[in-house]
């Protein structure tokens, strides 16, 4: 979803229009859940997060001034997740050890050796990798969601992307 649609949507759920918040959260569920993911790596509390990004634009949608409306969500997302792993106990219960969405008979061998690959990843080249594939953010976005310099963001990202090559045997 563009910026101007975005920007549009915003304006729109501003007025209270319901439909353009369910566009909204059609569009981006996906990609804000997958960076999500990549910070909490667990489904349940990343769905939760979902949940709470989506709220907090309903509720308060950011100001019209925001000249990146994709990137400000994505950061919001990207924030919660990391305050949500801050805050969370460290204690794994026995439902988080064999999570069904990643059992080999649910998912594709492929997507199973990517999400494994990315799981090996440092924590910020898995974000910045996500990102920029699975969010479709331009490199200048992501150091504006990743508070970092551009400089920084495309090195990690070929680092990243290097390691995911090594790791998945030259397939990428």
């Amino acid at each position: 979803m563009k910026n101007e649609v975005l920007k549009q949507h915003l304006a729109e759920i501003r007025n209270g229009d319901k439909y353009a918040f369910e566009t909204l959260y059609s569009g981006l569920k996906t990609p804000v859940f997958t960076i999500i993911s990549r910070v909490t790596w667990d489904r349940a509390v990343s769905e939760e997060i979902l949940q709470d990004v989506f709220v907090k634009l309903f509720m308060s949608p950011p100001d019209p001034s925001i000249k990146n409306p994709r990137a400000y969500i994505f950061r919001m997302a990207r924030n919660l997740a990391i305050d949500n792993m801050k805050n969370r106990k460290q204690t794994i219960s026995i439902d988080e050890i064999h999570d069904p969405a990643h059992d080999p008979l649910n998912n594709v061998s492929t997507r199973m050796d990517i999400n494994d690959a990315l799981k090996s990843l440092p924590s910020l080249e898995c974000q910045i990798v996500t990102l920029h594939i699975i969010g479709g953010l331009k490199f200048r976005e992501i150091a504006e969601v990743m508070d970092a310099p551009l400089g920084t963001v495309l090195w990690r990202y070929q680092k990243a992307i290097g390691k995911l090559r090594t790791i998945l045997g030259g397939t990428l």
